[in-house]
Order: structure tokens, then C-alpha cells, then sequence
């Protein structure tokens, strides 16, 4: 199914292979494939690639493995354009370094004061991420040394040029010793990229990375901004709101679509989830029930999607924006097969707005935004689709039965007006009594709770270094319900109590028999006998 090579393949650290695990990375990207056994190598390296393609990771990965920890000094420098990209690639760089706690990394661009950048070089860093005219400043005041660089990264090497930093640019280069590594990132590569190359790079390996075309004119995009503890709200309203016939929903990371999975099945909705790691006879038995229209919602990750070949797709949303523009492409072509129309819907949180802008010139399209659903709107137009139906079978006749019926209800108690609204009150919301039912199908006993209130027993404790917000922050991350709703915590050695209000102990009971608490699976089970005094 998969040919592309495979990041287990790339002989990375296991530090590193957890941090791509934690950033959502299920597979390298075009360019990162090609970049990175290349940049391991020690060769030099000129990539033509867009922003959004994953190239960050395609240099720092290689990057970051050839760091001496021990050597609180400069050992790569990346130069990039402008201050925004410069804090986009730190903040990357961050994430990949998150279980590398002795490797530092610093951003030195205009606009931010200096004294703070001369602070941090002053305590140690080996990964310098700077704008040119800042480098060039640092470099003037004795603040940067650069003796000890051994890999250097120019990054969008033609905008840098095109803003007048070529004489910078050469003069940082000029600073750094030759037994070096250069590796130069440029979307495009006009005659003074190819000169630089020629006087600073050492025969360098040339790799290329072109866009698909992008052909998808029924398909009606749009995104929703949208916090991220929000999303599964608004996801479930959106799905009401559109009813489709056909979703699929996307998610970076396997974790995260068997999580999701989990929150909208818990909703009532008929969905499942579809990723790399699940056998062939698994993903058969799911495309076949979506096939059949016995699931109506697949969550799914990039690299399971390739399998899906659907036509009654009629609906895609991304609910994580996805890390390579291209992914967006294939993604959103799931729907508006055949000839038919189809809706794109992305998520995008405040952190996503550089994807978003990338997407839309890679794309040549404007997106437009969408409001967030609200709860009426999902209850109008429901209320709307129920008339037309009731607009169908009054046209189509037959009802003579029905008319006597009401005809002898109607009298001074009750008009035709009342009983039509009584009718549509029960069709529009008929989960109240099936709710409360269905709350009451678990009788939890006495646990020794608050009144209003169910305790139920954890089987983690301090021993774990579980804290009152790991618990919070578990049960209503994985639940939906608000952190506020949840009652008193008791921590012990080896497990711990808390409290859940009545109408969501059902739904947290049997969402966390399968979630874990820092790792651990959450032993979760309805606490008996007395109820203890919680500090």
C-alpha cells in the first residue's frame, strides 16, 4: 500500500522519533524523504521546495542528531527572511527538541530586544535561527561566534536575495569555518541562487519537490475558526447542521483519530476510525461498513486514506489542518467524485493561520470563513427539513385515517395548530426521554458521593505523580464535559476518588475505561462503601 519511506527507516534517535511520534508526523513528506538520508550523509544539499511541503523537519531533523549536547556553543545557524518565519522555524525546532532537554535553541531577529538575545547566547545555545541583519549585528558587537558552526541552512534563499541580504548573507558565510555543511531551501532558483550555491557549497546534491495540480472545482471549501478544546462541539454541530451522507474526517495522527473516534461514537454518531497501523482485515471490515452506509463517519489519517475510494463521499472535514500542503489536496479530492458535488470544511485554530495562507496560494483560491454552527442553527435547520418531509406526505395523500384521528382530538382543549406543534416538538427533540433513559440505564449504587454526584475509584495515584489537573485535565479532555463540573479529587499512594455529576457519570465511566491518566490505564470503576473525607 505504501512505498514511501518510512521515518523508522531513517535510523533516527529514539529522542527524535518521539518528539515526529508527539508533532503528528505519520510519514515523511515528499521533500523529507528526500532530504534527510541525503543531509545524514554530511553531503551538502540544494533543495527546491514551497514552503508548506514539511521542510523545516527535513533540515532540523539532521540536523538536530549532529548536535554535541556537551557544547553549550554555536553549532548550526539557519538564516531565513523575515522575523515571522524565523519564529515559525524556532517554534518547529522546539517541538522536535522536546526530549533533548540540554540542546537550546534561539531566534535573533529585529523588533525584539537585543539584551534578551544577548542573555540567552550568554548562557549557552547551538542552534542559532536568525533574520540576516540581525546575525550581521550580533556578529559586530562580538555577541555571535560562529567558529564552532558546522552546519548552516539558508531558508527561502531567493526571498532573502529578492530583500537585498545577499552581501549579509555572504559575509556570515565568509565567518563560518569551511568543513562545514550547506544546506541551501529555495522555491525557485535563479541565476544568483545557483551562484551562491557555486561559491558556498561544497558539490551539492540537488533534490526537487513539485505540487500535484490542484483540480477541484465542485468542491465548496471554507474553514471554521475554532479553539482546539472547541472542536469536538462544533465538529458534532457541523455534522447535524450539514447531515451528509457520507463524512470523512481527518486527523493527523493515528492517536488522535482512534481519540475522536472514540468522543463521536460516545455522541450517538455511527463512526469509526481508519489508520496505518490497523490490520488489512480491520480496514476491510470499516470501508466495508461505510461502503454499505452501516457507518456514516470515517476518521481517518493521511496514510489510511490512500485506501479509501468512495464516489457518495460527500462531505470532508479536516479537523487538525494537515502538515503539508499536498496532504490538503488529497484529502479534500475525497469528496465531489464522480461528477457530484462535495463540501471541504477545515479547522483552523490561531496557530494555523500560516498554513491556512499557504494552502490558499498553493491552492490560487481564496477560502472563505464560515461562522461557527451555533446550536439554533442546527435546531432551524432540522426544523426545516422535518416540514419538508411533512410537505412530501401531505402531497403524496393517503392520510384520511390520520385526519379522522385528529379531527376527533381537535375540541376546545386542544386545536390542530397545538397538536401539529406538540408533533414537531417530539419529532425535533426526541432525546429527552431516550437521554434520561438511557442515564439511568447504569445504576451506580451508593458510592459514597455528594448528593447529585458519583464517585468513582482510579487505579492511579502519587505513586504515578498523578496530580488533581492530570485527572481534570484527562476526564474532560477525553469526555467533552467541563473541568469545572468535575467534584472533589482524593489522591492516595496507588489510586485515587473523584466525583462526576450524575448525568455525565454514564458517558465519563465508559469513555475512560479505555483512556489512560500520565500513561496509565485510568482502572476506572465505581467507588463503594463509605465516602472518605477528600482533603
Amino acid at each position: 500500500m505504501n512505498s514511501r519511506i518510512q521515518f523508522s527507516e531513517l535510523g533516527l534517535s529514539r529522542e527524535i522519533g518521539k518528539a515526529i511520534e508527539d508533532m503528528g508526523f505519520e510519514e515523511p513528506t515528499p521533500i523529507q524523504a528526500l532530504a534527510i538520508p541525503l543531509i545524514q550523509t554530511g553531503r551538502d544539499v540544494t533543495a527546491q521546495a514551497q514552503t508548506g511541503t514539511g521542510k523545516t523537519a527535513a533540515f532540523g531533523i539532521p540536523l538536530i542528531e549532529k548536535i554535541d549536547a556537551s557544547l553549550r556553543l554555536p553549532q548550526a545557524i539557519v538564516l531565513c527572511p523575515t522575523r515571522e518565519l524565523c519564529i515559525q522555524i524556532a517554534e518547529e525546532f522546539s517541538q522536535l527538541l522536546a526530549h533533548f532537554p540540554r540542546i537550546a535553541v534561539l531566534p535573533v531577529y529585529g523588533g525584539q530586544p537585543i539584551e534578551r538575545q544577548l542573555r540567552a547566547l550568554h548562557s549557552g545555545v547551538q542552534i542559532v535561527i536568525g533574520t540576516p541583519g540581525r546575525v550581521m549585528d550580533h556578529l559586530e558587537r562580538k555577541t555571535l561566534r560562529l567558529d564552532n558552526v558546522k552546519m548552516v541552512v539558508l531558508d527561502e534563499a531567493d526571498q532573502m536575495l529578492d530583500m537585498g541580504f545577499r552581501d549579509d548573507i555572504e559575509l556570515i558565510l565568509k565567518k563560518i569555518p569551511q568543513e562545514r555543511q550547506t544546506l541551501l531551501f529555495s522555491a525557485t532558483l535563479p541565476q544568483p541562487i545557483i551562484d551562491i550555491s557555486k561559491r558556498f557549497q561544497n558539490k551539492p546534491e540537488f533534490v526537487k519537490v513539485q505540487y500535484a495540480e490542484l483540480t477541484v472545482p465542485m468542491i465548496e471549501q471554507s474553514y471554521i475558526e475554532v479553539k482546539d478544546r472547541d472542536k469536538l462541539d462544533v465538529l458534532c454541530r457541523l455534522i447535524d447542521l450539514v447531515d451528509p451522507q457520507l463524512a470523512i474526517i481527518f486527523c493527523n495522527t493515528k492517536r488522535r483519530a482512534e481519540e475522536l473516534a472514540g468522543k463521536v461514537k460516545a455522541r450517538g454518531y455511527r463512526a469509526e476510525e481508519l489508520h496505518g497501523d490497523m490490520k488489512q482485515t480491520q480496514r476491510d471490515r470499516v470501508m466495508g461498513g461505510f461502503r454499505k452506509g452501516s457507518i456514516d463517519i470515517l476518521i481517518a489519517t493521511d496514510v489510511a486514506a490512500r485506501g479509501i475510494d468512495v464516489d457518495d463521499v460527500d462531505m470532508v472535514i479536516n479537523f487538525d489542518v494537515p502538515q503539508d500542503v499536498e496532504y490538503y489536496v488529497h484529502r479534500i479530492g475525497r469528496t465531489g467524485r464522480a461528477g457530484k458535488a462535495g463540501r471541504a470544511v477545515t479547522f483552523i485554530t490561531s496557530r494555523d493561520y500560516s498554513k491556512l495562507h499557504e494552502i490558499q496560494k498553493y491552492a490560487k483560491i481564496q477560502i472563505p470563513r464560515m461562522p461557527v454552527p451555533s446550536e439554533s442553527d442546527v435546531a432551524e435547520t432540522r426544523t426545516r427539513a422535518t416540514l419538508d418531509k411533512v410537505r412530501e406526505i401531505v402531497l403524496a395523500g393517503n392520510m384520511e385515517n390520520y385526519l379522522d384521528i385528529i379531527e376527533k382530538e381537535t375540541d376546545a382543549e386542544l386545536s390542530t395548530i397545538e397538536i401539529a406543534a406538540a408533533l414537531l416538538k417530539m419529532q425535533m427533540e426526541p432525546g429527552t426521554e431516550e437521554k434520561a433513559e438511557k442515564r439511568e440505564e447504569i445504576d451506580f449504587g451508593e458510592t459514597g458521593a455528594e448528593v447529585g454526584m458519583v464517585r468513582f475509584f482510579l487505579g492511579v495515584g502519587r505513586a504515578h505523580k498523578v496530580q488533581p489537573k492530570d485527572i481534570v485535565g484527562a476526564i474532560a479532555g477525553e469526555t467533552g464535559i467541563p473541568g469545572k463540573a468535575i467534584g472533589a479529587i482524593r489522591i492516595l499512594d496507588s489510586y485515587s476518588f473523584v466525583e462526576i455529576p450524575k448525568e455525565h457519570a454514564a458517558e465519563v465511566y465508559s469513555i475512560m475505561k479505555e483512556r489512560t491518566i500520565r500513561n496509565q490505564p485510568s482502572g476506572i470503576e465505581p467507588a463503594s462503601g463509605k465516602r472518605e473525607n477528600y482533603r
